[in-house]
């Protein structure tokens, strides 16, 4: 698979986080792994010197699509399904914990997670992990950012 580029686009409109894969199904994968891989800006962990003074990926809008690298180019479609899940809850807080499930994307499917009237809602990025039923699988995420 060729090298995905690494966009800190953070003031949008669009935010392609990239294609974020599940490597071991069960282990759940942030969708801010690709552009922020230590959780720097992470609002749920204090501040440090390396974060930034203003929370980043903060989106009106997170798009979900079931795909995953082609064999040779492109993409083809997952071989099952991504769940999405959201952080926190007393269970496992993956694919088989359903009080963290905000909905799954089906192979060559998609999900929106879409907030109400601009300005009135926003999702942190940070808070939204993926985990699939087999390895390899994944979806490409992108913010609509306010």
């Amino acid at each position: 698979m060729a090298t995905q580029s690494v966009r800190r686009d953070f003031q949008g409109p669009i935010w392609p986080l990239g294609l974020i894969a599940v490597a071991t199904p069960g282990t759940p994968v942030g969708i801010m792994s690709l552009v922020d891989s230590s959780s720097v800006n992470d609002p749920n962990k204090a501040t440090s010197s390396t974060s930034n003074e203003y929370t980043q990926g903060r989106a009106q809008q997170i798009i979900f699509q079931g795909v995953k690298a082609g064999a040779s180019h492109g993409l083809q479609n997952n071989t099952g399904n991504v769940y999405i899940l959201r952080r926190g809850g007393t269970g496992a807080a993956n694919r088989d914990d359903y009080g963290t499930m905000m909905g799954y994307v089906a192979p060559g499917g998609s999900f929106v997670l879409a907030s109400a009237a601009p300005n009135k809602d926003v999702f942190s990025a940070y808070e939204y992990f993926l985990d699939a039923d087999n390895a390899g699988d994944s979806a490409l995420v992108s913010l609509v950012i306010q």
